[in-house]
């Protein structure tokens, strides 16, 4: 789950109701994660990798996506959110690979101690929700089996969808969504229990848990115009949510271009125009166990 998803402006995600559109984002960026993964193919011998953990897998595309990349592992799908988890279940099924998929319903950090052991831990834009991420490393570095591996995706660059001057309204609608998201982040971050401010190092933190880092890398997800429609559909969906959950924050102009972007008969609406695109970088950092 990440901070460049679509959040409302409160503290609280309702993570259910956001199924379909984080289903969809993972499905447009399977190819960065497939690239992500066969890189840490290359880091851990995949013979080796037994149990992997999705910590915070929502859906589970990725859990599946790990299933297929490591094909002696069992991977198991960790969430908090019975809804999503039934559907990283039916996921797996379709995919033929519901006899190395399995579902484990977890409230993080609390049940952390709960997981078993891992050969990988694969934690996607889900430590940020935990407010003492130190801690929580600790703990995650405590269920690797030696010579295993943590993977963390955290930060990367935020999606740009349209181009600097969109044609409607000011440019750059989208570098002052990015600012309102961010203090979004802020608040969302203070409002977690136990919250520890940190600067975000992973690098020292993954050292900080007793582990080796073994290298950080990141992978473009670049839909170039014309995008399809299952990408605009994405794209429109991103519009609507950040609509909702900042339009009130926004000024006047830019409120009003959200609207006329958001039209479907305006010409140079999200639904119509031909120079939209999406392109997004996500960063994986990784370290070894032992």
């Amino acid at each position: 789950m990440s901070q460049h998803h679509h959040h409302h402006d409160s503290a609280h995600v309702d993570w259910a109701e956001m199924a379909a559109l984080l289903e969809r984002q993972a499905e447009i960026e399977s190819p960065l994660y497939a690239e992500a993964a066969d890189w840490l193919a290359t880091l851990v011998p995949a013979v080796g990798v037994r149990r992997i953990l999705d910590v915070g897998s929502g859906p589970g595309v990725l859990t599946s996506l790990l299933a297929e990349a490591f094909p002696a592992a069992e991977a198991v799908a960790v969430d908090g959110t019975a809804p999503l988890l039934e559907r990283a279940r039916a996921r797996a099924e379709a995919r033929g690979l519901g006899d190395r998929v399995s579902t484990l319903h977890a409230e993080l950090p609390g049940a952390i101690g709960d997981l078993g052991e891992a050969d990988l831990i694969w934690a996607g834009n889900s430590l940020h929700h935990i407010g003492d991420q130190r801690a929580a490393l600790a703990a995650f570095a405590g269920r690797l089996r030696p010579g295993g591996l943590m993977v963390l995706i955290e930060g990367g660059l935020p999606g740009r969808h349209l181009p600097w001057n969109q044609g409607i309204g000011r440019p750059g609608l989208e570098a002052r969504l990015d600012a309102l998201n961010a203090e979004w982040f802020g608040q969302m971050r203070a409002a977690l229990p136990d919250v520890k401010e940190e600067v975000d190092d992973w690098r020292a933190l993954l050292l900080a848990a007793g582990l080796t880092p073994a290298g950080t890398r990141t992978f473009l997800a670049d839909a170039p115009a014309p995008v399809s429609p299952v990408v605009r559909e994405q794209v429109v969906a991103h519009f609507e949510r950040q609509s909702s959950a900042y339009g009130e924050h926004l000024a006047d102009d830019d409120r009003a271009a959200l609207d006329h972007l958001l039209d479907p008969a305006e010409p140079l609406s999200l639904h119509r125009r031909e120079d939209l695109f999406r392109l997004a970088a996500r960063t994986v950092h990784t370290a070894r166990k032992g």
